[in-house]
């Protein structure tokens, strides 16, 4: 949790976000599960002023939740334990924007008990049910990834309008990549993995087939870049941008480097620190230059393939990954 609870005053918006696609996990689905439940019994006490499960304090406010599932961002611990070093799916709520944060009128007086409330709520029972999951659960969550599923699908549509023709494919192929193992997070819970079926998933797989355009943006000049794999040395482990320190820039100004511009793109749905921490995430030895630039491509939006490789090239030369030979 970050700096949730913020009153009207603050004019904060409560998220629960997803994790990055670079991780996909069913943990998520279990949050957004708990956020619409809340949410719909808080409009129903606003409204009628009766429900089941109001979760509202005597001193707190009496609106509905109103929670936004979001796509992942950043900014938070949470980035550390869903980096790719340590791989934790991670909940995150959080208020933003916060008119209020980190200023003078920071305050307590700000908090309202209600959300507060609500948001504990969510954490906890989030936590409560994930560390007791079972076979017994395997099919409702797996009901929740369905939905999840269909989503995903929906975004791609969303999203597939947005972008020039030869990124279609590529945009259903890398969001097709995540959704088979957010499916497979579950199975280790399932002693019968045969009674799980996941309709949805041949039908995106068969759509991916019938639309994909192939890899539209590659360079002539970039060919020879095309074929090598990268993973992350074993020995630096976590983000490499923590509150207050930029090991990046540190040893790149030490080797001499020039600032790649990867760090400072800006795409349709993310910026450049999306963009970096997800590339090296996504250097996992087994995607090369061009698949990675498609899967946080499909994610932010599309980033030229030579931006991609050029920080590559430089995480390389300041040794946080290497070649896979």
């Amino acid at each position: 949790m970050d700096m949730v609870g913020g009153g009207p005053e603050t004019k904060a918006v409560f998220h629960v976000t997803r994790g990055p696609m670079s991780l996909p996990s069913f943990v998520h689905d279990v949050a957004r599960a708990f956020a619409e439940f809340l949410n719909e019994e808080s409009y129903r006490f606003a409204a009628t002023g009766k429900a089941d499960y109001p979760f509202v304090a005597p001193e707190g406010g009496k609106e509905p939740l109103r929670a936004e599932y979001s796509p992942y961002t950043m900014g938070s611990d949470h980035d550390v334990y869903q980096d790719s070093s340590f791989g934790i799916p991670a909940i995150y709520l959080n208020d933003w924007p916060d008119r209020y944060i980190h200023t003078n009128f920071d305050t307590a007086a700000n908090i309202d008990s209600t959300k507060l409330k609500r948001a504990a709520f969510i954490g906890a029972a989030s936590g409560y049910f994930l560390a007791g999951m079972g076979e017994k659960d395997v099919l409702s969550v797996s009901n929740l990834v369905q939905a999840e599923s269909l989503r995903i699908a929906e975004q791609i549509a969303e999203r597939g309008v947005q972008l020039a023709e030869c990124d279609g494919g590529e945009l259903e192929r890398s969001q097709l990549e995540q959704l088979q193992p957010l499916a497979e997070s579950i199975l280790r819970f399932a002693k019968d993995q045969q009674k799980i079926r996941w309709p949805m998933l041949s039908r995106m797989r068969d759509n991916v087939q019938r639309n994909s355009n192939g890899m539209c943006l590659k360079t002539m000049i970039l060919i020879g870049e095309l074929g090598k794999r990268y993973r992350r040395k074993g020995k630096l482990t976590g983000p490499l941008v923590v509150f207050g320190y930029d090991y990046f820039a540190d040893k790149a100004k030490a080797a001499g480097l020039a600032t790649p511009k990867l760090l400072s793109f800006e795409g349709l749905w993310g910026a450049g620190e999306e963009y970096s921490y997800e590339v090296l995430n996504f250097a996992d030895g087994k995607r090369n230059a061009q698949e990675i630039r498609d899967a946080v491509s499909a994610e932010y939006g599309p980033v030229p393939l030579e931006l991609v490789v050029e920080y590559l090239r430089a995480l390389e030369k300041i040794g946080v990954i290497e070649q896979v030979k």
